[in-house]
């Protein structure tokens, strides 16, 4: 009893904080289920709405966008509002974004309601970690990350297998369908047990911050999409990157210098914190990209059916599932250090396993560099995550997840674009399946270049990080 007593608490009570964390996790995962579902549909979405693949991918990078451009926002709206009413709203913002789609006969209005879906996961997915961070106390942390880190991971690498297979059976319009069950189900959970984390003051509106972030994100999301058709070097490409660095450059210094900031960038000056948020932004592109890629690979050079693909990444979905929630748990024996250095050295390693297929390789091939690649990136995600996250107190929590998952959400957008391109340049450079493979290494290539680097970075992680536990008023 006395043991019990003296181990820290939790910096905000609640009376049902797993109930609250379930809702969230849900919404969550329906949010980053939704960033890969559509991968493998973007052919059918193709010929069924008439458009281009340089037009389709608006329905992943258009996604994204919104995500990016609300994710800032998260921070501020928490201090500012109930936390239940925000969950609350996304979810909400979320489902009717999915009936839309769902209902929708012509690309402009499936657009629309893709980035309604954007808003409920620009929102739920910082808050499910700020959240986390305050309803739960130090000694618990590791395993409630690890289970937020297995919807990060889980979600979208099972996506293109659900998909696959539910292509296999009924129409695009299902995806969209599926989504909507499990965002009321989120709803329901959220309404009987969320409750205020969060210190609720007048934080002023700085409206000129809101314009110049959402410049920013937009600028680079559509700077990288548009360069799979027009190339990285044209003149409209490089004028939306430029426009969208030099206004995230003046947000940043804006945000640095405001006494009452939007976005509380001085988190930065922790040190764990920006590792652990390189290393998670890193980790993240490693998913996306290869995400992107394989499906692409699966139907183009493998030749096979769009239902045998889904089927074909289940059991790379099923093994990320397992290290997700063995990671966090992990964490809270060893700390994080030799999990990410492990983690990403075994990513590589599933990366050059698919590099050195071809449209000759078996499947099996394939599928053993998915199933490598899904062990590294997941066992490294977790302990990154919870490694920066814990060292911020409760007041810069909510700040740091939202800039945390902005990050990740730039990064994912801009990688999937830079996959987009390669396999543009492949094809460029050769015609049907020996394009495609070309491509795909490439992109593949890419990908090894992002976990080296994080690799690298890996080496700056000291450990495990001890939670600032601040209680908030």
């Amino acid at each position: 009893m006395e043991l019990s007593q003296s181990l820290p608490k939790a910096r905000v009570q609640i009376a049902h904080p797993a109930l609250a964390m379930l809702g969230l996790m849900i919404g969550s995962f329906v949010g980053m289920f939704s960033e890969t579902a559509l991968n493998i549909a973007l052919p059918s979405l193709m010929a069924a709405l008439n458009v281009s693949q340089g037009t389709i991918q608006w329905l992943v990078t258009g996604y994204m966008l919104v995500i990016g451009i609300c994710m800032p926002l998260s921070s501020l709206l928490s201090k500012r509002f109930a936390t239940k009413k925000i969950v609350l709203f996304a979810l909400g913002a979320f489902a009717l974004g999915a009936i839309i789609s769902a209902t929708a006969s012509v690309f402009p209005v499936v657009l629309v309601g893709r980035m309604m879906q954007g808003i409920g996961t620009g929102l739920i997915l910082p808050l499910m970690f700020s959240v986390a961070m305050q309803i739960f106390p130090p000694q618990r942390l590791g395993t409630v990350m690890g289970l937020a880190a297995l919807v990060i991971m889980f979600a979208p690498a099972i996506g293109p297998t659900v998909t696959g297979i539910l292509l296999g059976v009924a129409s695009w319009h299902a995806i969209f369908w599926l989504f909507v069950p499990f965002l009321v189900v989120a709803f329901i959970l959220a309404a009987i047990a969320m409750d205020t984390a969060f210190e609720q003051k007048a934080v002023p509106v700085d409206w000129l911050s809101i314009l110049l972030s959402t410049i920013g994100f937009a600028g680079i999301v559509v700077g990288t999409s548009m360069a799979s058709d027009a190339g990285w070097l044209s003149a409209r490409v490089l004028l939306a990157l430029v426009v969208g660095i030099a206004a995230l450059a003046v947000y940043a210094t804006r945000q640095l210098h405001d006494q009452a900031p939007m976005l509380n960038l001085h988190v930065f000056q922790n040190r764990a914190f920006t590792t652990g948020t390189l290393l998670v932004m890193l980790d993240f592109g490693v998913i996306l990209a290869s995400m992107y890629l394989l499906p692409q690979y699966l139907q183009r050079v493998m030749n096979l059916p769009v239902a045998m693909v889904g089927i074909a990444m289940l059991p790379g979905g099923v093994v990320n599932a397992l290290v997700s929630a063995l990671a966090g748990r992990m964490y809270d024996r060893f700390g994080a250090k030799w999990l990410t250095r492990g983690g990403f050295i075994i990513a590589m390693l599933g990366v050059l396993i698919l590099l050195m297929t071809n449209a000759d390789s078996s499947l099996g091939q394939v599928i053993a560099g998915h199933i490598v690649l899904m062990i590294g990136a997941p066992l490294a995600m977790s302990p990154a995550q919870t490694y920066g996250l814990n060292s911020l107190n409760g007041a810069e929590s909510a700040d740091g997840s939202a800039v945390l998952n902005t990050l990740q959400q730039i990064v994912g957008a801009v990688a999937t674009a830079v996959a987009t391109s390669m396999l543009a340049v492949g094809g460029r450079q050769a015609a049907g399946a020996a394009g495609w493979t070309v491509g795909a290494h490439y992109g593949f290539i890419f990908v090894l270049i992002i976990a080296a680097v994080a690799f690298v970075i890996s080496f700056a992680v000291r450990g495990k990080v001890k939670s600032q536990d601040v209680p908030v008023k």
